[in-house]
């Protein structure tokens, strides 16, 4: 699957090999189509003019289970055999991965076990348990996730879906750019939101294969800054626990595959506060009537606030997801 890249750097360092091509996002892309569905790309002239921009919305809170998870994780389970999807299946997720990896085994009926934190939104702990997933809850404080994900896996003869640090996976997840470059082909710059790098992998590696001197930009919450401190240090960091409103960027550092990928192929990683991110959702239900959970509008509201003008004035954006907690979301509104 996995192809050799160009060297890391002009300086002579060894070649890197990264876990996905292209030609990796292109077949999953056939093999998603008329399974997942084809979100909208939405753009507003009053997100233009408090951006500063021409900005293009790619709308995965349409996409099945809700968010762009779906995506990878079809793609991994699809290609499992027959015998591995009988024994059954196993995820670690704070809510859309657990959501889609439910679903996915509602589609394939097969058994779904998904490791949840105590803390994930109860809107996502009811959708998973919906799609017929056993749920197993753990401390994200104390507990490594995915050491227990692995112990069950073992115990059981599961099969592990990770949610981000695999080549499936990340290649899934790219199809979402893909899609938006089919529709919008002359963008200047994509940015989505970063956790373990998932997204954003699939993204840089189809966006650049796409289109020529395109930008690729990831964008985390302040406190969840591990993608930028690895970015700017040239090393992959792992931070502790961050304390974010976007609960789907809550780890702690890029996976082993998706940081060369971050490493080679992303422009830049930049932040933005979890005040920015609440006001971007504000102005998504209230101005556009789009519902997005926090993690949702983070790479919005970098839009927003003209963070991503550097990079140019044609900037497609990524929307991860719409599972937000009534709760929360009511409190934001709130806030305004």
């Amino acid at each position: 699957m996995a192809t050799d890249a160009t060297d890391a750097a002009e300086a002579g360092q060894q070649q890197v090999t990264l876990a996905i091509t292209s030609d990796d996002v292109r077949a999953a892309a056939d093999r998603l189509r008329g399974v997942a569905h084809r979100t909208p790309v939405m753009h507003a002239l009053s997100l233009d003019a408090e951006a500063g921009a021409q900005v293009w919305l790619k709308c995965e809170q349409f996409q099945r289970a809700g968010a762009f998870k779906f995506r990878g994780a079809y793609n991994k389970i699809a290609n499992l055999s027959e015998e591995e999807r009988q024994r059954g299946v196993i995820a670690f997720s704070s809510g859309n991965h657990a959501q889609a990896v439910a679903l996915c085994g509602r589609l394939f009926a097969i058994p779904t076990v998904i490791c949840m934190p105590t803390d994930a939104p109860s809107v996502k702990v009811e959708a998973t348990a919906g799609y017929g997933a056993e749920i197993v809850q753990y401390d994200r404080m104390t507990q490594d996730r995915e050491a227990l994900a692995r112990q069950i896996a073992e115990e059981r003869g599961l099969t592990l879906v990770p949610p981000y640090n695999d080549a499936l996976i990340m290649a899934g997840a790219g199809t979402a750019a893909l899609e938006l470059l089919e529709e919008q082909p002359d963008l200047d710059v994509i940015a989505a939101p970063v956790g373990g790098g998932g997204l954003i992998s699939g993204t840089s590696v189809i966006a650049h294969a796409t289109r020529a001197g395109i930008h690729v930009v990831g964008v985390e919450t302040e406190a969840a800054n591990h993608a930028y401190l690895s970015k700017h240090r040239d090393e992959r960091v792992t931070i502790d626990p961050p304390d974010t409103i976007a609960d789907g960027i809550r780890t702690v550092a890029l996976g082993q595959l998706t940081w060369p990928v971050v490493r080679e192929s992303v422009d830049d990683v930049i932040l933005v506060s979890d005040d920015e991110v609440k006001a971007t959702m504000r102005f998504l239900l209230m101005r556009l009537k789009i519902v997005a959970e926090p993690t949702g509008a983070v790479a919005v509201a970098a839009a927003r606030t003209g963070k991503l003008n550097r990079f140019g004035r044609r900037i497609g954006v990524i929307i991860s997801g719409g599972n937000v907690a009534p709760e929360t979301l009511c409190a934001i509104l709130a806030e305004g």
